[in-house]
């Protein structure tokens, strides 16, 4: 019996198409965005995304409360590599989705001095993690230049709007709490698709989207193995592709580790999405996965 997601390709399918045109070593979408005063060229090289979580509850353990620190945290992921630092103040665990999240005058109190103190000392763009228009709004103000928002567009009606109207790119990851997919990745697809005409309908240009399929969120461990060994078949979106591993339990259910040690298994999935096409890894480690994404960017293009 084969394994769950790996028929044979039918015509017109993610899987087809991925099997023609996604193969490992093949160049990658050839698009420019521009992120605050830097253009991300996608196909040339992978990037990589600092992650800055302003909370006390991080699922990995990296959160931070002091402003200081954080700031410090951020100019040290820039220094390292980071080509985007993202900034956030809501913990993504799944208990968060259960109760009502955090207010977004808890959120703003959080990230604002944050994104103002990091945006004003480093020279990458800085992004801002919410799926909240207000808080995006506000960051945006006081200098974020891209929105990160793990419910693309469809938690908060008015997200699309501020994003088009702020003339920002946008992360629209993919999101469904509980989970449970008869067809993985077309659902997820689908799912992108349908965030992807809200934006175009609120004025967001091509050029100014990027998807996530987000790692993770609503998957089992599974179905996370599966979305990165079957990344190429999301090429056929047409977009920029962020995939954000990092030190996520489907890395320790697999090698049995705490979220403190998942480094080479971080390194692993990172490795594979960018042979996949991942065009931004968000992650925790900068300085290791820059050397990462650096080795399988040569292996790619050699």
């Amino acid at each position: 019996m084969r394994e769950r997601g790996a028929q044979e390709p039918t015509h017109g399918s993610l899987a087809a198409t991925a099997k023609m045109q996604g193969r490992i070593g093949e160049p990658r979408l050839q698009r420019v965005t521009r992120i605050g005063d830097r253009e991300f060229h996608w196909g040339s090289r992978t990037y990589l995304m600092g992650i800055v979580n302003v909370t006390p509850d991080s699922f990995s353990g990296d959160g931070v409360t002091d402003l200081e620190t954080a700031v410090s945290q951020a100019r040290q992921m820039e220094q390292d590599g980071a080509d985007l630092i993202d900034i956030g103040g809501e913990s993504t665990r799944p208990e968060t989705w259960a109760g009502p999240g955090l207010s977004a005058e808890e959120e703003l109190a959080r990230v604002i001095p944050v994104v103002q103190r990091v945006a004003a000392t480093i020279k990458v763009p800085v992004s801002i993690d919410t799926y909240k228009a207000d808080v995006a709004t506000r960051a945006l103000e006081a200098g974020a230049r891209l929105v990160n928002d793990v419910w693309a567009l469809r938690r908060d009606p008015q997200m699309a709007a501020v994003v088009s109207r702020a003339g920002v790119p946008v992360v629209l990851m993919h999101n469904k709490p509980g989970g449970g997919y008869h067809d993985l990745l077309e659902e997820i697809a689908a799912s992108l698709r349908e965030s992807i005409a809200l934006g175009q309908a609120a004025g967001i240009p091509e050029d100014r989207i990027i998807l996530d399929p987000g790692i993770g969120f609503g998957k089992t461990r599974e179905e996370n193995l599966e979305i990165i060994r079957r990344l190429p078949e999301l090429r056929r979106l047409g977009f920029p592709l962020l995939i954000g591993p990092s030190r996520k339990s489907f890395i320790g259910k697999t090698l049995d580790l705490p979220a403190g040690e998942r480094l080479e298994g971080t390194a692993a999935a990172v490795a594979l999405s960018i042979a996949g096409g991942a065009d931004i890894v968000r992650v925790h480690d900068v300085k290791p996965m820059v050397r990462v994404a650096r080795m399988a960017d040569a292996i790619r293009q050699a």
